[in-house]
């Protein structure tokens, strides 16, 4: 059974988000513009604005994990959030999932009812990945406060993609066969992550109060709404820190801890978890 939820609770919690949103013709990459913005204004003793988010129409040198590249060009949603790291170690593996959720939902809400999100927030269409975000930590040089930043990119209405994407990627458009109104789309994937890092701090908030997490059975709200938008437990995949280039082993996803990890049954019966790291399906 689901604890009783505080709605405006969370929305006070979220309301951060996009406090502050740039906006730009074009960018080399989102997140390294927000770290001189950070810094600056550490250098100036000015507090820098959690929740800011910088989008841009274009983007020239933005890359996923490992460096390796990701299409930008105009028609979709390319940027970073700037998160003030203030949560607890625990809470903070909820980030990559809260984020992966907003993405899915909103890609739902605009018709893309089949999208699915492949662990940790790669969401899918069609087995083409269509959105994926990335995670990483900053620390500014003056006085250290730490950062979270989660870049973003979701193919909207662009339905072009390098050779190497080609048999890999889709966009909204493609999908629905018609284009999407961008803004629109903008908004309310904002307004989501907006109620799903909300969620990351209502349900921090309970656990440190000793009141049970809001899901089902004391489960976390947002391990729970991943849970209705995967379709990664029960699959055969393959595992690996770098899956891409330096796969690891085979094994089936049998289902998710209470911190979110992978949790993984290995061909001779071992079970393990795994806390990070990217995964693909085999058939």
């Amino acid at each position: 059974m689901a604890a009783r939820v505080d709605a405006a609770a969370i929305v006070r919690y979220g309301s951060i988000v996009g406090s502050v949103i740039e906006c730009h013709t074009s960018l080399p990459r989102a997140m390294e513009h927000a770290r001189r913005n950070i810094a600056a204004s550490a250098g100036s003793n000015r507090a820098f604005s959690s929740g800011t988010v910088v989008l841009a129409d274009t983007m020239s040198q933005c890359r996923g994990r490992f460096t390796r590249s990701w299409h930008a060009p105009p028609g979709g949603v390319w940027g970073c959030m700037v998160y003030a790291n203030t949560l607890l170690p625990r809470s903070r593996n909820f980030i990559p999932l809260a984020a992966g959720i907003a993405c899915c939902e909103t890609v739902r809400e605009f018709g893309g009812t089949a999208s699915t999100i492949r662990w940790v927030n790669d969401v899918l269409c069609g087995g083409k990945k269509l959105g994926g975000f990335l995670v990483e930590g900053y620390v500014e040089p003056v006085h250290g406060e730490e950062f979270a930043l989660i870049g973003f990119g979701i193919n909207v209405n662009n339905t072009s993609f390098p050779d190497e994407l080609a048999d890999t990627a889709v966009s909204l458009k493609q999908v629905l066969g018609r284009e999407v109104d961008l803004a629109a789309f903008t908004t309310v994937f904002l307004a989501r992550l907006a109620w799903n890092f909300g969620i990351l701090c209502y349900e921090e908030g309970r656990e440190l109060s000793g009141e049970p997490l809001s899901g089902r059975n004391g489960r976390h709200l947002l391990l729970e709404q991943w849970l209705n938008l995967s379709d990664t437990v029960g699959r055969r995949i393959v595992y690996g820190f770098d899956v891409m280039t330096a796969p690891q082993y085979q094994a089936e996803v049998m289902g998710l801890d209470a911190t979110g990890g992978l949790i993984l049954a290995l061909d001779d019966g071992f079970v393990k978890t795994e806390l990070s790291g990217e995964i693909r399906y085999l058939g």
